[in-house]
């Protein structure tokens, strides 16, 4: 399987292979995406259809669909919190999920209602370290 995946080490990851990023002036406000392992393995990416907006989200809920020329997938919000943005841009260029994943690629971005909930989240090393035993 190939490993050579890029995992920036400022971010937090899930095992559903989303990644997360705390805003550096708001730290309870993050943005979600998928990963690049994610995105190599759904395909590439033609549509978004977001599930939730200014709505409130608990741990595990669906964000949106994503869907590529393999597969539909799912991105789930790994805390409870409010969202208060999606990436419009990806309505045009669904492909910026493919082409930059971490940066214009960014699907959903939300105010997180308990910071603890950020705990259980993975850095760089424990996800890569995830990849390499599932």
């Amino acid at each position: 399987m190939k490993m050579d995946y890029e995992t920036p080490d400022h971010l937090l990851y899930t095992d559903s292979h989303e990644w997360i990023r705390r805003d550096p002036d708001n730290p309870n406000l993050i943005t979600i995406g998928i990963t690049d392992y994610a995105q190599d393995h759904v395909g590439d990416v033609v549509f978004l259809d977001y599930q939730v907006e200014d709505e409130t989200v608990e741990a595990g809920d669906v964000c949106a669909e994503i869907e590529s020329t393999k597969t539909v997938a799912d991105l789930y919000t790994p805390v409870r919190g409010e969202v208060v943005a999606v990436n419009r841009n990806l309505e045009d260029q669904p492909d910026l999920v493919n082409t930059s994943p971490y940066d214009e690629g960014w699907m959903v971005q939300v105010q997180v209602a308990e910071e603890s909930d950020l705990d259980g989240l993975l850095d760089a090393a424990g996800y890569l370290s995830f990849l390499e035993t599932n």
